[in-house]
């Protein structure tokens, strides 16, 4: 099987849901049933992610099977969304797509890239630290991280297991 990365192309959205519901059942053994039976992120969200930033895929000889959503978000590039298929889990496509957004964020101008993600889940906020990220301390997060987070409230999610990450380009 060829894996490759590249940036994603519109008819290449279509298959995102079915990928996003697929790694979202990682959060039922996690406790996080919750998460797994969310609805994908909607295409007006990754279309417009895709038109203001950057959107990168993964693929098993040509077929989507991961994908990160990624556009500018206060001064710098966020990270929405990192999904990729369980079948092809282990293989580095999740660290390959974060690397993929981080380069291009830096040959963009950007100075850091941030997220939100569990700080306790394996593939979430340990995976992220591997990759070069740090959490922050409340008081380093931007106006914006902070409407995230309370975003991330009114959602429901538990907070006391959620954080912001970034890092420095």
């Amino acid at each position: 099987m060829t894996y490759e990365i590249r940036l994603s192309e519109p008819q290449d959205f279509a298959r995102f849901g079915a990928i996003e519901k697929a790694a979202g059942s990682l959060f039922i053994d996690a406790g996080l049933a919750e998460i797994a039976s969310h609805e994908p992120t909607d295409t007006e969200f990754v279309e417009a992610a895709a038109r203001a930033g950057a959107v990168f895929v993964a693929t098993a000889d040509g077929a989507p099977i991961g994908f990160i959503l990624s556009a500018p978000f206060d001064r710098h590039m966020h990270i929405f969304e990192l999904s990729v298929h369980p079948v092809h889990g282990k293989k580095g496509l999740g660290r390959k797509l974060v690397e993929a957004v981080c380069g291009w964020s830096k040959d963009k101008g950007f100075e850091a890239v941030t997220l939100s993600t569990f700080r306790d889940l394996p593939w979430n906020g340990p995976f992220y630290l591997s990759c070069g990220f740090r959490e922050l301390e409340r008081h380093e997060w931007t106006p914006a991280l902070l409407l995230a987070h309370y975003h991330e409230e009114d959602l429901g999610l538990p907070l006391e297991r959620r954080c912001f990450m970034r890092r420095e380009l």
